[in-house]
């Protein structure tokens, strides 16, 4: 995993989003292209938000990319392209909640923060909580708190993530009895699907008209233009005399 043998604030910040919601497999090469790039704060800061999404495309959640490209260009009007190092200031980014602004805080700075991610949840639920369904994160909180290595906090997180993706593959997963264990709803048909083809058309082809667009897609066209006026609404796609376009 390049962006462990890293200590660049921008790299592991890059990293810690795009493994918010994609695997470590899926990840792998579209980093290393991500960062060839966008090597840098200034560089990701100063690129068009098309280019952005061209890049990202391949690991889903798009939403992503544009929260990306938004912190980046605060982290260069703000700090001139130095990542802030407190959970506080990083949370305050696009996109950024407070598990991963920790989690970017310990890889980045090597800071003992506190955390719970997927791998994480898993360990302390195999060896704290057998037997027990419905278990919160405010009862594993305090359990990490208490086993983290102060002086070695990546080192830690690094070996618990590791340890997690183990006992995926050797046991039943002990994040089903978690009580924010949620069964991710089915892909084909979904509105993220919709999105997606709508962002590679437009990215492909170029500026198009609704009727143009949904030709092609197999997408009930009614379906499809609710979807697209929220991407518009969310700053994906604008909206130029009847055609749309890749903001």
């Amino acid at each position: 995993m390049a962006w462990r043998e890293t200590t660049d604030p921008y790299r592991i910040f890059v990293s810690e989003v795009m493994l918010q919601q994609t695997g470590v497999e899926r990840v792998r090469q579209k980093y290393a292209e991500f960062i060839e790039k966008f090597p840098d704060f200034p560089a990701l800061a100063a690129a068009e938000q098309r280019d952005v999404l061209a890049a990202w495309q391949g690991l889903g959640y798009n939403r992503r990319a544009i929260a990306l490209h938004r912190s980046a260009q605060i982290v260069v009007e703000k700090s001139g392209g130095t990542l802030p190092r407190t959970v506080g200031d990083l949370e305050s980014l696009p996109g950024i909640g407070h598990a991963t602004a920790s989690s970017i805080a310990a890889f980045a700075f090597n800071a003992p923060t506190v955390f719970i991610e997927t791998n994480v949840r898993r360990v302390f639920i195999h060896f704290f909580f057998r037997g027990r369904e419905g278990i919160t994160d405010a009862e594993i909180l305090p359990l990490v708190a208490e086993t983290l290595d102060p002086e070695h906090p990546r080192e830690f997180y690094w070996g618990v993530m590791d340890y997690g993706t183990m006992l995926k593959k050797r046991y039943p997963n002990p994040n089903r009895r978690s009580a924010s264990y949620a069964i991710q709803s089915r892909f084909e048909g979904s509105d993220r699907q919709v999105r997606g083809r709508v962002l590679r058309v437009l990215l492909s082809e170029g500026p198009m008209d609704a009727a143009a667009l949904f030709e092609g897609l197999e997408v009930d066209r009614k379906k499809g233009e609710i979807i697209l006026e929220k991407m518009v609404t969310e700053g994906f796609v604008a909206e130029e005399s009847g055609k749309y376009r890749i903001r």
